[in-house]
């Protein structure tokens, strides 16, 4: 599932790779930016911004997204490539590589200035060198009635984290994510341990937040609803939280372990 790591992960790779190269192949399969042709400019650098990917080339930003099933890919020239060609929405071409960007939520291509204009919404990144704990704790305490389940998803709050990591800090820090932000008793922890959580992640090509790598065991509660819980054995329950459909997600939660 795409979270802010493995948009970092994701960016740093592609910018090891294209950085600096001149692109011999531009297509961008989204029919509002189809005609756009950037073949020919320099790739300056490819970074990301919470779960945001920015390839910045020319005086352009091709601006993406994963959302749920987007990923981007490199091949070698003449290399199989790993899912169909009907899911490429852009295909970015060097002398050496060619990345792929597959089944991307939101593809864009703007003007570089442009992007603090679009990406301005998001709160703090945790990932990025301007990371700022006290304005993350500032933005939520806005909100103290809201489900802090709900809250620490809200991109506008903190960059980067997703529901994997909300669920798994929900239970770590002992706290039942359909409670309200004025609930938690140490919120600055719980932001610090989301930052020390995700830089722990940002080189892994697989996530684990139990310090245990081994397959099945990289998770505390999430997608693991009638399971043991990892710390004492109580069946783990799943449920629906938000507002709106643009709001809802499942959550996971020990009901021993989280109050």
């Amino acid at each position: 599932m795409p979270e802010g790591d493995t948009v970092y992960l994701t960016a740093r790779t592609l910018d090891s790779a294209l950085h600096g190269a001149i692109l011999t192949r531009c297509d961008i399969r989204v029919p509002a930016y189809a005609t756009v042709d950037l073949t020919g400019h320099r790739v300056h650098e490819v970074v990301s911004r919470g779960k945001h990917l920015l390839i910045r080339v020319g005086e352009a930003s091709i601006h993406s997204h994963l959302k749920m099933e987007g990923s981007w890919h490199l091949y070698r020239h003449g290399t199989r490539w790993r899912r169909p060609a009907h899911q490429a929405r852009a295909i970015l071409a060097t002398a050496d590589w060619v990345a792929v960007g597959f089944e991307l939520g939101i593809l864009e291509v703007l003007p570089i200035p442009r992007e603090a204009e679009e990406l301005g919404y998001l709160g703090p990144d945790l990932l990025g060198a301007d990371w700022d704990a006290t304005e993350a704790l500032s933005r939520l305490e806005e909100q103290p009635h809201r489900t802090i389940a709900v809250a620490l998803a809200d991109q506008r709050n903190l960059a980067g984290l997703g529901n994997e990591y909300v669920n798994e800090l929900c239970f770590l820090r002992g706290v039942l994510p359909t409670r309200s932000v004025g609930e938690v008793a140490d919120l600055p922890g719980m932001i610090d341990l989301a930052h020390r959580l995700i830089h722990a992640n940002k080189d892994r090509s697989e996530r684990i937040t139990t310090g245990n790598a081994r397959r099945g065991m990289q998770a505390w509660v999430f997608s693991r609803d009638g399971q043991p819980c990892r710390r004492c054995g109580t069946r783990v329950q799943k449920g629906r939280l938000g507002r709106n459909e643009l709001e809802l997600r499942d959550t996971y939660w020990c009901p021993r372990c989280q109050s």
